[in-house]
């Protein structure tokens, strides 16, 4: 049985996915073209095109990811800001970020951005260390990022910085020295996120053929804990498992992920959920182009959800949250009792010591964000 039109709202949320990049990073898996600018164009005409059928919905919250967003010239970057304008309303208080890359930063660019309404910058920095960055394979250097989060401090003013722990090699020291660097800048939000080998990026064959090693178990534990009592220090609150804001700084965009509210999405591999459909476009970026251009949907995928995969998905991710989900609201919100569906998998997690119950929520225990992903497979339909 799927869920009726009526219990589903509209989606006050938006994603699109810039796929250019300078390079594909060795741990990368997302949906990236590197040294075709020449499909820039053609993309911004697809993007156009894919968004046109929603007669210009509101929305609270707008995220340009990738990608890079920032890697489009100045005046192609213009041209997708006004298509977007154009293809939604904002409420007053939007939120709109841009993912960008240290390197592409200067202040014409932020001014650009600013310009057309972004209020909010997630710059992907990584690491301030110099051994660690070319690790990595970025190509900016520790001044550059400084620089950038400084510029956009004073451009756009909401900075957000995402950080990877527990790269090959890496030392607790080094990872604190990461953390005191970036909590001693004009950054509002910070998104932690230890390093995962994805399968079929150049990091994951490394690892299979003994050429990189991960960081122990111990190390890595040893890391997430320091970032949240390095985090807590600065006055820096965690609100999900890897995300950690200044008062009134968290990512509303984020939160509608975790709450399970809809969004529109367009670009290649961008993932939409709207009225009980989740649906994914085709990851390349050459023939999602393709199918556009034919007239053609882009989607690859398509999946309607059932009241019960519905109500467990957001359980799942809003447990993931440091205020924990509200399993009652779910209910009223779907018609399914996760009390009663969920019993046997809560009580394990509560007897472990990995959840616990107030009132009507479940939350994460401090050793159980340690298990968190355990946690939420087992709330998974």
């Amino acid at each position: 049985m799927t869920i009726p039109d009526r219990d589903w709202p509209i989606p006050r949320s938006a994603y699109v996915h810039v796929p250019f990049c300078r390079h594909r990073c060795g741990y990368c898996n997302f949906s990236v073209i590197a040294g075709r600018e020449d499909l820039i164009d053609r993309f911004l005409d697809a993007i156009d095109r894919e968004l046109a059928p929603l007669d210009r919905p509101v929305v609270d919250t707008l995220y340009l990811g990738g990608g890079t967003p920032t890697h489009l010239p100045n005046d192609r970057l213009a041209r997708l800001l006004e298509i977007l304008q154009r293809r939604f309303r904002f409420d007053d208080a939007v939120e709109w970020t841009s993912e960008a890359n240290p390197e592409d930063v200067d202040t014409e660019k932020l001014r650009v951005l600013s310009e057309y309404g972004v209020n909010r910058i997630s710059l992907g920095v990584q690491s301030f260390q110099t051994a660690k960055l070319k690790r990595f394979e970025r190509n900016h250097s520790a001044t550059q990022a400084t620089r950038a989060v400084e510029q956009a401090a004073e451009v756009i003013g909401n900075v957000s910085i995402d950080l990877i722990f527990a790269a090959p090699g890496e030392t607790l020291r080094d990872w604190q020295a990461d953390l005191r660097t970036v909590l001693d800048l004009p950054v509002q939000h910070l998104s932690a996120y230890a390093l995962t080998f994805e399968k079929g990026t150049p990091f994951w064959n490394a690892r299979m053929h003994g050429q990189i090693k991960s960081v122990s178990e111990t190390t890595e534990i040893k890391m997430y804990e320091s970032t949240r009592h390095l985090t807590a220090e600065s006055g820096m609150a965690q609100y999900e498992i890897s995300n950690f804001a200044l008062p009134g700084f968290h990512s509303r965009h984020n939160m509608a992920y975790w709450l399970g509210r809809g969004w529109f999405a367009a670009g290649p591999g961008a993932a939409r959920f709207s009225e009980g459909r989740r649906e994914v476009n085709h990851r390349s970026t050459t023939t999602y182009l393709n199918r556009m251009e034919r007239g053609e949907s882009p989607v690859a995928e398509t999946e309607t959800l059932t009241q019960r995969q519905s109500a467990r998905e957001r359980a799942a991710f809003g447990v993931r949250m440091i205020d924990g989900i509200d399993l009652t609201e779910i209910g009223r919100d779907t018609g399914v009792n996760l009390w009663s569906e969920c019993a046997a998998e809560i009580e394990q997690a509560i007897t472990v010591g990995w959840l616990e119950r107030s009132e009507d929520r479940i939350r994460l225990t401090p050793s159980g964000l340690l298990f968190a992903d355990a946690v939420a497979a087992e709330l998974l339909p």
